[in-house]
């Protein structure tokens, strides 16, 4: 009996020593194979708009292609090409508009260009541009504007956050991202903007597990809990109620790992892995399932074609 009572506490004690987000439900689903993408390429900037996902540039494609993916026909076609060649750049859709933004061109020249693409008519238009030209920021639709966040600037800078009304086709400084970061993610949800891990420096070497969320209404950041995995370069969505980070690179290598986050709980669950690890990929959820485009399979300079579909059980 003391035995037993003695195993009892040293178990419980090892849960308790747990980190709270080690603690969550996991995500479940399965991961399923689409079909290829008629271009392989990495950092990309992906978007679903009106029941189809759309990739933009990236390294791999001239950085002009557009590709448009059919859930229905499982099937890839090209659309106009973006007026010039970019990678890295962010990606949106609003109220029937796909909007790519930043992102670097000439090389690494960060660039503050914002084209939005009607798909009724297959056709670009430049929109005003960011104040801060960046490469490697994320965007997310919060309330009817777009947020620009992070990312790399002429003068290095990373903590950037700017705001775009499509209406009045302006853009506004908001309060500055607490942790400075590259390469990161962007998800709105419940009214809050998320700003998830990423790097310092453009690095992979100092990847960051840190997440932050914005209130619009006052202004302000405040930290939450960190994503379990440090890693950059990675795609995330909203699905199933909860923010689902994929992929990523180390020097190490790619990641595979999945996590979700549950924003009631402030914590983290481990989810199905990708089939295929990668980074610079693109996500973006169709009908019930979360899509995973794109993206390198080794770390830097590598691209795929690979698209897969996560659904749910």
């Amino acid at each position: 009996m003391g035995l037993r009572l003695a195993r009892m506490l040293v178990a419980g004690s090892l849960l308790l020593a747990l980190p709270a987000a080690l603690l969550a439900a996991p995500l479940t689903g399965r991961w399923e194979r689409r079909a290829p993408m008629r271009t392989a390429r990495s950092e990309v900037a992906a978007a679903a708009l009106g029941g189809r996902l759309y990739v933009v540039g990236g390294f791999g494609s001239g950085g002009a292609v557009v590709e448009e993916y059919d859930p229905l026909a499982d099937a890839w076609r090209e659309r106009a090409a973006l007026p010039a060649p970019v990678h890295h750049s962010a990606a949106a859709s609003l109220d029937g508009v796909l909007y790519v933004i930043g992102g670097y061109r000439n090389g690494w020249t960060p660039v503050a260009d914002v084209f939005a693409y009607d798909p009724r008519s297959d056709r670009w238009t430049r929109r005003a541009s960011m104040p801060t030209p960046r490469g490697a920021l994320a965007a997310a639709v919060l309330e009817g504007r777009i947020y620009a966040v992070g990312g790399i600037a002429p003068d290095g800078g990373s903590r950037t956050l700017e705001v775009y009304d499509p209406v009045t086709d302006r853009w506004e400084g908001r309060a500055s991202l607490p942790t400075g970061r590259d390469h990161l993610a962007a998800v709105a949800m419940a009214g809050r903007l998320y700003a998830i891990a990423g790097r310092v420096g453009g690095s992979y070497a100092r990847n960051l597990a840190v997440v932050e969320t914005y209130d619009p209404v006052t202004d302000r950041w405040e930290r939450r809990a960190d994503l379990p995995t440090p890693r950059s370069g990675i795609a995330a969505a909203l699905w199933q109620g909860r923010i689902v980070v994929m992929g990523g690179e180390a020097p190490s290598g790619t990641f595979a790992t999945v996590e979700a986050y549950d924003p009631v709980t402030d914590r983290w669950a481990p989810g199905p892995s990708l089939p295929t690890a990668r980074h610079g990929l693109g996500a973006a959820v169709l009908g019930p399932g979360l899509y995973a485009v794109a993206g390198g399979t080794t770390p830097g300079g590598s691209q795929s074609d690979i698209t897969e579909l996560l659904l749910p059980r």
